[in-house]
């Protein structure tokens, strides 16, 4: 039986998953992360995507997270995330809606009050719920 460590993933609404996982997934403010049992202690800021996890029988689970923090001590991981969906609950046209709005704002960046940060921002969150919605459709 492999090594377990229990898992939070909270949204400032719910909590969306608590439970034993064998490994997960997470994309950190420097890159992708693999969580084991035995990790080292740590916290991180973490950027729009997914939380790819295996439960303790070996079935896979993705939440989308539209960003947050990692903590991880030992036996525990909290994913204190701003925005969390599971990713069966992710409406593709609704990202890809999204995505193309968010580009073409930047497109048409002339306006003085125009927010280039925060255009990029919705950008980078709806490309990430469809690489959620890409990855669970594999």
């Amino acid at each position: 039986m492999a090594m377990t460590i229990h898992l939070d993933v909270v949204s400032a609404e719910e909590t969306i998953f608590s439970g034993r996982v064998e490994s997960l997934q997470v994309t950190g403010s420097e890159g992708e992360l693999g969580i084991l049992h035995g990790h080292a202690p740590l916290l991180t800021p973490l950027k729009p995507g997914m939380v790819n996890f295996v439960k303790q029988h070996g079935e896979e689970e993705m939440i989308y997270i539209a960003g947050g923090t990692l903590e991880v001590q030992p036996g525990t991981v909290t994913v204190l995330a701003d925005v969390a969906t599971r990713a069966e609950d992710l409406d593709e046209a609704t990202a890809l809606e999204a995505k193309r709005q968010a580009e073409e704002h930047m497109a048409n960046a002339s306006a003085a009050d125009f927010n280039y940060a925060e255009a990029a921002i919705e950008l980078s969150k709806a490309i990430a719920q469809i690489k959620v919605l890409q990855s669970r459709k594999k």
